[in-house]
């Protein structure tokens, strides 16, 4: 898969963090100030529960071990080999007290819970070098949850799943369970094929998928079909260069089809770059708010009305007012002075802004999931976004630039193919979105 766990399989790192130290249910389980440690627990089976009060998928993992627990412990009084469940908050801006308390689609989980940090992982007791188990226990080190594992009673890890929805039914996650409660060494001992995260590759996953949002933003039905007019207008202006010299409204020469692709990128660049502060700067304290689920409904639901609205021949023009400010700022070859290259720039300034009335619901809560992850994931995450942005539109212009009618007269037969798919795209979205978000065990039937 793309996010897939890597490294040879070894035992984990020892793991200590703090608890909600409930009486009854953490305190069975840590020490006298309520903190856990995981090699105090040698011999039993463990399975530690990697999630985060306002992650929707994680609740869902939660629903199940909770569902399980009982059957679980039954198995291992018959067998002699306690098992234990035990949550790690691992979204650190999330306080234990946060954690405590219920609220929309949370609850506090029946089983130990605690939050950890960036150093709850002893990696090596002789010096205490230590890490973060997020980095460590997360495919590819990515930092995404829900992340649920068996260890078994020497400390392997024997069993592992990385959704809320398993495909199987949580099947093989469950029998893997059974056997290193009850199975003999050998049968547990073939379980163990599960490794730590490699860190240094951990952005790959991210850089693909901004990438892929890239040419879902490029080729969106809201903005794609305006391409192919402007630049063959832009273009058409180039037989008229020597008349605007010779009237003083154009400075030097005009711009080749390599130069207009480049501003535009530059331009869909400021765009993205502006949402990508703002969605940093107010991703923590949207997390914290709890309304993350709620979002991610609405979205679905924005997802389905845009694609019906598209499909009957509208465009939503949410960002109308920045194609306002861009008309404000552009020149024509009427004007006294005609400035092609501001022009093109804001050009694409206008065109990511276009696109984002049909991508919003992707890109906007991409950038806020990257923020949870860290800095350097917004940086590898947008970076690839823009990146792809800008080779499309220097490829697009280029093509165009070098076939001019012929590809420009392509480009306007494609565009109609590509609102028709677009929409009917963006409505099986929303429709798959809602039924995951309100009945998950009816996805993974789905799938």
């Amino acid at each position: 898969s793309l996010m897939s766990s890597a490294g040879e399989p070894e035992q984990v790192p020892d793991l200590e963090f703090e608890t909600l130290n409930r009486t009854g249910i953490e305190s069975d389980v840590t020490n006298e100030t309520g903190w856990f440690r995981l090699s105090d627990h040698r011999d039993k089976v463990v399975i530690v529960d990697m999630m985060a009060r306002d992650c929707g998928s994680c609740h869902f993992v939660q629903y199940h071990l909770e569902d399980m627990q009982s059957e679980w412990e039954a198995v291992g009084n018959e067998s002699g080999r306690e098992i234990i469940i035990i949550a790690y908050g691992a979204w650190y801006y999330e306080d234990l007290a946060y954690l405590n308390e219920s609220g929309g689609e949370y609850t506090v989980p029946t089983y130990p819970t605690g939050i950890g940090n960036e150093t709850a992982a002893i990696v090596n007791v002789a010096n205490d070098t230590r890490d973060d188990p997020v980095r460590l226990f997360t495919p590819v080190g990515t930092g995404t949850i829900p992340v649920v594992m068996i260890i078994d009673h020497e400390g392997w890890i024997v069993g592992k799943e990385s959704t809320g929805t398993p495909t199987d039914g949580w099947k093989s996650f469950d029998s893997a369970v059974i056997i290193a409660l009850s199975g003999s060494q050998e049968e547990v001992e073939e379980l163990r094929t599960f490794g730590l995260a490699k860190v240094e590759t951990s952005m790959m996953g991210i850089i693909f998928l901004g990438l892929m949002l890239s040419i879902l933003v490029y080729f969106s039905p809201c903005a794609f079909p305006v391409l192919p007019g402007f630049i063959s207008y832009y273009l058409s202006l180039g037989s008229r260069e020597d008349e605007l010299i010779e009237a003083g409204k154009l400075k030097g020469k005009m711009p080749n089809s390599l130069v207009i692709g480049t501003l535009s990128g530059l331009g869909m660049w400021t765009f993205f770059l502006i949402i990508g502060i703002i969605a940093v700067v107010m991703g923590e304290a949207f997390a914290r708010s709890g309304l993350i689920h709620y979002l991610a409904l609405s979205i679905a639901v924005l997802l389905f009305v845009l694609g019906g609205f598209m499909l009957m021949g509208g465009t939503s023009h949410l960002m109308g007012f920045i194609q306002r400010w861009i008309d404000k700022w552009s020149t024509t070859e009427a004007d006294e002075t005609f400035t092609p290259k501001r022009n093109m720039y804001l050009y694409g300034f206008g065109y990511a802004a276009a696109s984002v009335d049909c991508t919003a619901a992707a890109v906007l809560p991409f950038i806020i999931y990257l923020s949870t992850l860290g800095n350097q994931s917004v940086l590898y995450g947008l970076g690839a976004l823009m990146i792809g942005l800008l080779v499309l539109m220097i490829v697009v212009t280029g093509i165009v630039g070098l076939g001019r009618q012929v590809a420009i007269n392509f480009l306007r037969r494609a565009t109609g193919t590509i609102k028709l798919v677009g929409a009917w795209m963006m409505m099986f979205a929303g429709i798959m979105l809602m039924i995951y978000l309100t009945n998950p065990e009816l996805t993974t039937l789905i799938l």
